[in-house]
């Protein structure tokens, strides 16, 4: 295990080293939250994008659950990812995004929707959901790290999660996007390194006898049966995951600090080898866990211990290290985007937009850096108090926030990227309906799978297990009431729309 910890800590060294070495690169809102007036290029935009789009959550809780579930089935998810939730995304939003958002110099998601829809009411309202819903998402990638090192290492959760918050909190505190971006780039590295070693080995290993035509890739017996049957329940895993990044403001930043269209096109290609590797890689090795060799020693094991269980089974403390940083590069670039976000929703949108309306730039500046360290603790707060007391509450919220976040902005955002004729109240209508039918299918589906009866916290639980049908209903919910409504409600000024669009038209 000494190799292990000797791992770990070159890796929080070398975090330490990016804090010094960006700390005066943020002197500015702009530096801080956009990495300067020229952006990113390809590369780095590509590995941002890619680490804050895995995190703990696929290699600890997705990769075991579904790989349980959907055997090698599951790494359709991943290769959905790839195709549609990178190469697809960037090849619509990227170009669209970069140049209308420059247009009406917006940068986070609901400043969009304010000069977009020419309402202030509608920055307030989305920079609400934003800050509530990214809070259990974070909560979530605490709590998947956590158990990684607590199965593995014997370290309680509490104190990873301390020292990732620690770590987390140094870098952005002090250097932004820029040091966010620099470290997803060597954590990017890292991740790749570490899922292509993780698969290698978990194959050479005595618990696998390689056999490609045991591996069954396209049917499947699950053993967490949902409310529609496997199937839909597969595609909607893959539809969620690849389609909820299209309206995450965590992802869509990414758009914003890709320097010119050279880097956009390599992002596009970089992001989209990322994802294939990291997102294949992560579902084929929880889908290794149905190979007789291992599936013999997780009887019993929670779907949440599966991958850390079937890593302390190869006995190898150097991989372990190697792993480990992996898990912990994926958590901490998710974390510190996560955090980004919610800071700027705050501290632009709603303090400099509602409350100090001429509030100076180093003050906003000053601002979103102690919001960024308010948020990393209200997260790890309530991920220890999480891992301690096991509130139920928190975990099912956890996976709920993406579907809610894409289920209240997808119409708006990439129909207003597209199509002028979006309306206000077609937007206002999206994001309403969106939350309410969140809430209503939650106890609609868990009042049937627990047949026509239960108690509320067993509706609520098995409500949630449905999740992801329940957050794809509300992407595409979304887009057709943006679009139906669109086209029998008030048109926008034409002042507004040319504004948004004029770049848009002449470039694309």
């Amino acid at each position: 295990m000494t190799v292990a910890y000797i791992i770990l800590i070159l890796y929080f060294l070398s975090m330490v080293a990016i804090t010094l070495y960006t700390k005066n690169r943020s002197k500015s809102v702009n530096d801080f939250l956009m990495a300067g007036k020229k952006g990113l290029n390809g590369w780095m935009s590509a590995f941002a994008y890619g680490t804050t789009y895995f995190s703990a959550v696929i290699f600890i809780g997705y990769a075991g659950k579904f790989g349980q579930s959907y055997q090698m089935a599951a790494t359709w998810i991943g290769i959905g990812n790839a195709f549609l939730g990178a190469l697809f995304a960037w090849k619509v939003l990227a170009k669209r995004t970069k140049l209308m958002t420059h247009r009406l110099s917006t940068k986070t998601m609901p400043e969009f929707f304010e000069k977009r829809y020419g309402s202030k009411n509608i920055k307030l309202f989305s920079a609400i959901i934003i800050f509530v819903f990214l809070i259990p998402y974070s909560v979530s990638v605490y709590n998947g790290l956590s158990n990684l090192f607590e199965m593995v290492f014997g370290i309680e959760g509490w104190i990873i999660m301390l020292a990732l918050a620690g770590i987390t909190a140094l870098y952005l505190f002090f250097g932004g996007y820029f040091a966010t971006a620099l470290s997803d780039f060597i954590q990017g590295i890292i991740m790749l390194v570490g899922i292509v070693l993780m698969v290698l080995f978990f194959l050479k290993s005595e618990y696998v006898e390689w056999d490609i035509s045991s591996l069954n890739w396209f049917t499947f017996n699950s053993k967490n049966q949902v409310i529609f049957g496997d199937t839909i329940s597969l595609i909607s895993l893959i539809l969620l995951t690849s389609f909820g990044v299209w309206a995450l403001p965590q992802t869509i930043h990414k758009y914003h600090t890709v320097r010119d269209d050279k880097a956009i096109n390599q992002g596009m290609i970089v992001s989209t080898v990322f994802a294939l590797i990291i997102g294949f890689g992560a579902y084929f090795v929880g889908g290794l866990s149905q190979v007789d060799g291992f599936s013999n020693h997780l009887n019993g094991v929670a779907s949440d211990d599966v991958v850390p269980t079937m890593l302390k089974l190869l006995g190898q403390p150097w991989l372990l290290g190697i792993i480990a940083v992996l898990i912990l590069s994926a958590s901490m670039s998710t974390l510190s985007s996560v955090s980004l976000s919610s800071a700027s929703v705050v501290a632009i949108d709603l303090y400099k937009g509602f409350i100090d309306k001429k509030a100076q730039d180093r003050k906003v500046n000053i601002i979103m850096r102690v919001l960024c360290l308010v948020f990393i603790v209200i997260s790890v707060v309530l991920a220890v108090l999480n891992d301690i007391y096991k509130i139920s509450a928190i975990a099912y919220l956890m996976g709920l926030s993406w579907g809610t976040l894409a289920g209240c902005f997808i119409g708006p955002y990439v129909l207003g990227l597209v199509w002028k004729k979006v309306t206000k109240s077609a937007v206002w209508v999206s994001m309403i309906t969106s939350l309410v039918l969140t809430i209503v299918l939650i106890f609609v589906f868990g009042y049937i799978k627990c047949g026509y009866g239960g108690t509320f916290g067993l509706i609520l639980q098995n409500g949630i297990n449905c999740s992801p049908l329940i957050g794809v209903i509300c992407m595409a919910s979304s887009m057709i009431l943006t679009f139906v409504i669109s086209l029998f409600t008030k048109q926008l000024d034409n002042k507004i729309v040319e504004k948004a669009f004029n770049d848009v038209v002449e470039n694309n």
